[in-house]
């Protein structure tokens, strides 16, 4: 079982404040994020004016296309949260510093514990380091015969390479255009001459229609 993809505040940020949210949600489908997450995008949607376009935005999408996952301490969440950070889920609500990756993770691994494929989309390092060493956590419990299900690693990079798939942008140089607006909101992203995003063998396939 498949549940909504999970999205940290960067991407979140991203996608809403260049508009391209039916991307996002063409290539992933219908999202969630945890409340420490929505928490982070409409502050910084306020403080931000690369991301003011975001708040209105967000609250289109919520609850049908965006939904909000409730971080109170469930014994199934706190219990991820103390093995993880060797500190009560209470405890580390009160450090910000990687608190919405931790929760994006998190939830995914109470999901994932449960037997769902749980998809998360973050592109900050410490965070996609969790997200990975949870994921190959539960590949060692399935190969021991647990029944839990898996983690997936998303990133933009996979967002917009997938969206190429599927046809959801229609050749190189809109990818190129569509790839210099995220930069100018994401410094953190490589040129697109070190991605993947223009090489003829993602143009060249046929495309994978949504």
């Amino acid at each position: 079982m498949t549940e909504r993809p999970i999205i940290d505040a960067g991407p979140s940020l991203t996608f809403l404040s260049i508009n391209q949210q039916r991307l996002l949600i063409g290539v992933l489908g219908r999202l969630s994020v945890p409340e420490t997450v929505e928490d982070e995008v409409l502050r910084k949607s306020a403080q931000d004016r690369r991301f003011r376009t975001v708040e209105p935005t967000w609250r289109r999408l919520t609850p049908k296309w965006l939904q909000v996952l409730s971080d109170d301490p469930t014994p199934d969440l706190a219990a991820v949260i103390e093995r993880i950070t060797r500190l009560p889920l209470p405890q580390r609500m009160q450090q910000s510093q990687d608190l919405g990756e931790l929760m994006v993770v998190a939830h995914a691994v109470v999901g994932a514990e449960s037997g769902k494929t749980m998809r998360v989309l973050i592109d900050d390092g410490r965070g996609a380091q969790l997200a990975t060493a949870e994921a190959g956590r539960l590949d060692r419990l399935r190969r021991q015969g647990k029944p839990v299900g898996r983690i997936e690693l998303v990133s933009t990079l996979t967002v917009f390479e997938l969206a190429a798939r599927k046809g959801l942008v229609s050749d190189r140089a809109a990818m190129r255009d569509l790839y210099r607006r995220m930069r100018d909101v994401d410094d953190g992203l490589p040129p697109v001459e070190r991605t993947r995003l223009l090489s003829k063998t993602l143009w060249t396939q046929p495309s994978l229609q949504p």
